[in-house]
């Protein structure tokens, strides 16, 4: 018995009842599947009219989602990976820089808890923040927080 093969279009709504996909992302996607004569363009853009598929959504998800471990340059670059564009990127990162100070805090508090007292130490937890994605400015605002609990 051969297997049906599921439309382009029920495989899109497979893909976004999952979760928030970025119209890059859905393209490269249904671009598996797609057989001669199939206009994934025209899909995208009847599933973005009927408010199916939306890039801003798709941006709050990935915030949401990432926010808790990551910091603004990490967060940023991946929106970029997919494919959203500059002035949509404005208004997110008004929102993120106001709390990666308090983000990058608690994500030291989770792996360290206690401040550095050899400069290895103080810097191997600088490049841990730093490889999560967070500022300079705010690693180091963070660390001397921690500097000042303890004295």
């Amino acid at each position: 018995m051969a297997k049906l093969q599921m439309s382009l279009k029920a495989r899109a709504l497979k893909y976004l009842s999952a979760r928030e996909h970025s119209r890059l992302e859905l393209s490269r996607k249904l671009a598996r599947y797609a057989q001669e004569g199939d206009d994934i363009e025209a899909l995208l853009d009847s599933l973005e009219a009927a408010k199916l598929l939306s890039e801003a959504r798709f941006s709050e998800s990935l915030v949401h989602r990432r926010a808790t471990r990551f910091g603004n340059s990490r967060i940023f670059s991946e929106l970029q990976s997919h494919g959203i564009e500059a002035e949509a990127l404005a208004e997110i990162k008004s929102n993120l820089a106001e709390s990666e100070v308090a983000r990058a805090l608690e994500v030291w508090r989770k792996k360290f808890n206690s401040p550095p007292v050899a400069p290895a130490e103080r810097a191997k937890q600088i490049r841990f923040l730093q490889q999560r994605g967070f500022s300079l400015a705010s690693i180091q605002r963070v660390l001397r927080r921690t500097d000042a609990d303890t004295e």
